[in-house]
């Protein structure tokens, strides 16, 4: 039996196949590479020395979707594939809506005709709203802002709701915090297309000379310097809390969230400092003004993944920062520099 993981190419997701392959799971990777590059899979297979077979296919296609399931033994899902970008979504929420919701519901025909109704959905911290008490526990309110986190909420919903019709599927949702760092190797890691929307890689891509400076969105926050705390996950640690819920659900039928995150929160300052120990470099910054809908402080109760998922965050700020640093180094353009070819699919025996 096989797992699916959608979106696999990507950050997160090419990091979760990488603990599969190494856990002895036989997996697919179904991704339109739109947001993605298909190196990531070739060194995931490198890095495992395990072949897997890779699809290009959208989520909305429902034929290239059913084709997939009926020519497969799938056992399993993780459903990483989704637009993630909050900015972008506040710009373009059609785009967001069509993409998440429309795929994610094609995918769900595709489970229950096919009868594969175990899967592990890739959620995020987004879905509470600004006045959850912290640290957030998941018991607190939704409450999404944008519709980036609206898609996510809605998708929790759709779960939710298909579990209550039919009590076989079972379903663990992932709402993750803050996720950074990179696999040790240096050979995988974030490479986000165009300009980063996220603090980690911006910093990253300013130490390596790609950027000039880094714009801080505020200083003048009720925190210790000014400046927003966040709960940043390595993004290793991450990919093991999806092995975790992929084990609860294949003994149980369950719906439940799941807070990923450390439990401990550092200031923007905090980051940059750590970042400069990391690279041995100052990291050039100014302040700039709040953005519309940050909160102060944010970070994750993770005690019931703890308790439910026997999974905890082991690696700290400094190590995380360490290996971006590394990856980065040793992918100044990321995945860019790499010529897209067929080979892909050689090295992963698809």
């Amino acid at each position: 039996m096989t797992i699916l993981v959608t979106g696999g190419a990507g950050y997160i997701g090419s990091h979760t196949c990488v603990e599969l392959l190494n856990k002895g799971y036989d997996i697919i990777v179904a991704d339109n590479f739109s947001n993605s590059h298909p190196e990531s899979l070739k060194r995931a297979a490198e890095l495992t020395g395990r072949l897997f077979r890779v699809v290009q296919l959208d989520l909305q296609d429902k034929c290239q979707v059913e084709e997939l399931f009926s020519e497969n033994e799938i056992e399993s899902v993780i459903h990483f594939a989704a637009f993630k970008a909050v900015g972008e979504s506040m710009k373009n929420p059609l785009k967001y809506y069509q993409n998440n919701l429309a795929g994610t519901m094609v995918l769900l025909e595709a489970m229950d005709r096919f009868n594969v109704k175990k899967l592990v959905f890739s959620s995020s911290a987004t879905v509470y709203g600004k006045e959850a008490d912290i640290p957030i526990a998941e018991k607190e309110e939704i409450g999404a802002a944008n519709p980036y986190g609206r898609t996510k909420q809605m998708i929790e919903e759709m779960l939710n709701d298909l579990f209550q019709s039919d009590p076989k599927w079972s379903i663990a949702v992932l709402r993750y915090f803050n996720p950074i760092g990179a696999h040790k190797s240096g050979r995988i890691g974030e490479d986000p297309s165009g300009i980063p929307n996220n603090l980690l890689p911006y910093i990253a891509q300013v130490a390596i000379g790609r950027r000039d400076q880094l714009i801080i969105h505020g200083d003048d926050y009720e925190t210790k310097d000014g400046t927003g705390i966040r709960d940043y996950i390595h993004v290793v640690d991450l990919a093991k809390g999806h092995l975790k819920a992929l084990e609860k659900i294949s003994y149980t039928p369950i719906y439940e969230t799941y807070n990923l995150g450390t439990g401990k929160g550092y200031s923007v300052l905090e980051v940059v400092e750590a970042f400069q120990r990391a690279c041995g470099r100052p990291i050039p910054y100014t302040i700039g003004t709040r953005r519309a809908g940050d909160s102060a402080v944010c970070y994750a109760d993770a005690t019931k993944a703890k308790n439910e998922l026997n999974w905890a965050a082991a690696i700290e700020i400094d190590e995380m920062c360490e290996d971006i640093w590394r990856w980065q180094q040793q992918n100044p353009e990321g995945y860019a520099s790499v010529e897209e070819t067929a080979g892909v699919k050689e090295a992963t025996g698809a």
